[in-house]
């Protein structure tokens, strides 16, 4: 009870400080690009690129074109040889290491400057849901999260981990007492092993946070049901706040609300190795999709955007913050205090708010259908799965679409690889619905279906533990990964065929 009541007067005072420079948001992130120009003037990058005669954001547009890791790559593997001073001054404490889809491993510089801001994050975001709803009791009971191995590597001298296992090792002390599992849980590798293992630690806890991805959350609530045979709620009945991040919450909540067997809050967060982007600040229980994610423009980030359907033209134009408008796609490019500039991180996202600048995640710029010229996104089929689950009452634990370019018969179409909870009673119905839903959406879609270019799309239904096959074949199974809403191949469609 002490703890909640400090927690909200604390939370008051930082929820005035964070709103402060949401209110100047041109000012904030000029700030931080003076700095970041600053600082790494003296080094290799800044060097190679006449950081000292930067002065406007047009000098920099002139001096540094837009980066993804293989264009960085050279610098990150001089950093990666012990050199000093390459990216940002003196070398990293971490790399993050992620699994990249075209480079391999992917090795993300930590700095000493950067690190702080992925750990205030977090708890600025706890701190507003606390100043919003006035509810802080979760902070007198146990606290989960769903995470990577803490156990780090070194590259001469440089501790290498998953980020979510670095970030365990900055837990505050005074949640300390709170946070499961354990350290010995949360460092066995093998996921099924660690989450039988978390179930048995925590199963008669108070537990009344929990984080993490929503698929592996949903497998670790589906062992505590299958152990005790009762709903989450009565086996957790202090349970009220579920935090996330990664992927869109709004196609699992349905099957995720009727495993806890009520409604509870959620925070969505915006994480990435490459920084702390975003958060949710706001409750709007009347609708989740207005909601939107504030984003942090002081924490050591400059931003720039460029225009999804303009990003594989040469002519594309860079966008600062002050140029962006609500409602268009765009591609998300950072320049950091860990040393990564004007660098793709892959992200494309729409702002829903200018004032202050809150963004949805809308995908991936690589994770697209595109095979008939339909330019299809993750935001576009998360919402139509979203609407038809409410219509139908579906529960879906996971879902892909790949298009079908060469059937055995007929026009091509766009399949929906599903995996229900329970199978619907009228397939046709959902089919239909989810196709009109995206024909509402993507004019060139209903263009294709009206030429009679592609057939409205067709479900295949995944086995039970279809999924969770896959991201076990593919090494990829439980932690931060999760499955591409999209693909513009059949890769991962065939392998699930196979897999079913």
């Amino acid at each position: 009870m002490i703890k909640s009541a400090i927690a909200k007067i604390y939370a008051n005072y930082k929820a005035k400080k964070i709103y402060q420079w949401a209110s100047k948001p041109i000012e904030a992130q000029q700030k931080v690009f003076e700095n970041l120009i600053q600082n790494a003037k003296s080094t290799a990058f800044g060097k190679d690129h006449q950081f000292e005669t930067i002065k406007t954001y047009q000098d920099y547009q002139s001096n540094v074109s837009v980066k993804d890791y293989e264009q960085l790559k050279p610098y990150i593997e001089r950093v990666k040889q012990g050199e000093s001073d390459v990216l940002w001054p003196g070398k990293p404490l971490y790399f993050a290491k992620t699994s990249g889809t075209t480079s391999g491993a992917k090795y993300i510089p930590l700095t000493k400057a950067s690190i702080p801001f992925q750990i205030a994050a977090a708890k600025e975001a706890l701190l507003l849901y606390i100043a919003n709803t006035g509810n802080a009791n979760f902070v007198d009971g146990k606290m989960i999260f769903l995470q990577g191995s803490p156990i780090v590597d070194e590259i001469n001298g440089i501790k290498t981990g998953r980020l979510s296992g670095i970030v365990a090792h900055y837990v505050p002390s005074y949640l300390q007492k709170n946070r499961m599992p354990s350290w010995e849980v949360n460092c066995i590798e093998d996921w099924e092993t660690k989450v039988n293992a978390i179930v048995t630690e925590t199963v008669h806890e108070d537990m009344r946070l929990i984080s993490g991805i929503p698929s592996w959350v949903q497998m670790y609530f589906e062992k505590l049901i299958d152990r005790e045979q009762k709903s989450i709620s009565d086996i957790f009945p202090n349970f009220s706040l579920f935090v996330y991040g990664g992927v869109n919450y709004e196609p699992y909540r349905s099957q995720m609300e009727y495993l806890i067997g009520k409604k509870i809050d959620s925070i969505e967060l915006f994480p990435a190795s490459e920084g702390f982007f975003a958060y949710q600040d706001l409750q709007n229980k009347n609708d989740l999709s207005k909601t939107g994610l504030l984003l942090l423009l002081n924490h050591g980030i400059f931003y720039e955007f460029i225009k999804a359907d303009e990003f594989f033209n040469e002519s594309y134009k860079r966008l600062t913050i002050a140029e962006v408008e609500v409602g268009v796609n765009y591609v998300m490019i950072i320049s950091t205090n860990a040393g990564l500039w004007a660098y793709n991180i892959g992200d494309t996202i729409e702002f829903i708010s200018v004032n202050p600048y809150r963004i949805i995640v809308t995908g991936r710029i690589k994770h697209f259908i595109s095979a008939f010229g339909e330019h299809v996104i993750a935001k576009e089929v998360e919402h139509a799965m979203q609407v038809v689950s409410q219509k139908f009452n579906l529960k879906v634990q996971e879902f892909t679409v790949a298009p079908m370019v060469n059937p055995k018969e007929g026009l091509p179409y766009h399949e929906w690889l599903i995996e229900f909870e329970q199978a619907p009673d009228d397939l046709s119905g959902v089919e239909q619905a989810l196709d009109q839903l995206m024909q509402a959406q993507n004019s060139y879609y209903f263009d294709l279906i009206e030429g009679k270019i592609l057939k409205p799309l067709i479900i295949s239904q995944v086995v039970k533990g279809g999924f969770k096959n896959y991201m076990k074949s593919i090494g990829k199974l439980g932690g931060q990964n999760k499955i591409p809403r999209l693909s513009n191949d059949r890769k991962i469609a065939d392998q699930l065929e196979l897999l079913s």
